[in-house]
């Protein structure tokens, strides 16, 4: 396995990303790497508009809003956790093109290792994020690992 320095754990604020961000924080203790959480915010009620009214019904997204805002909660309490521990974490946050942001990042910040989430998408999730993976997958020029939960 390579020596990793720099890792980049991409966070959609979502419950699932809550193991990607521990084995984040667990490989960069072991490799004494630098950790930096990027936290890709997306707006359901734009692309709702953008993509058609009405095309979700109002519970699923109502659900999806109330385990977006506990995800976020856990995840910041989790990353305050660790900075207050001693454990330098660089968190960055954007609502822009998830692509530009992370290629931009993993140049910036010479990174060489990523991790995301591998877990199964809600059709909310799906129209939000779906093609975004397969374009981070194929134009990141480090490696990527894909965590399960």
């Amino acid at each position: 396995m390579e020596d990793y320095r720099n890792i980049l754990v991409i966070s959609r604020m979502i419950p699932h990303c809550l193991k990607a961000i521990t084995t984040g924080i667990s490989l960069a203790r072991k490799y004494d790497a630098q950790l930096t959480v990027m936290h890709l915010v997306s707006n359901p009620v734009d692309m709702m508009a953008v993509n058609a009214p009405g095309l979700f019904p109002g519970e699923q997204y109502k659900n999806y809003m109330n385990s977006h805002q506990e995800a976020q909660e856990q995840l910041d309490k989790l990353i305050k956790r660790e900075i207050h521990g001693g454990f330098p974490i660089k968190e960055l946050i954007t609502d822009r093109d998830p692509v530009e942001e992370i290629v931009k990042t993993v140049k910036e910040e010479k990174i060489d290792l990523i991790l995301m989430s591998a877990h199964k998408e809600g059709l909310l999730e799906h129209t939000l994020f779906g093609g975004e993976n397969n374009a981070i997958l194929r134009k990141m020029p480090c490696s990527i690992l894909l965590v399960k939960n």
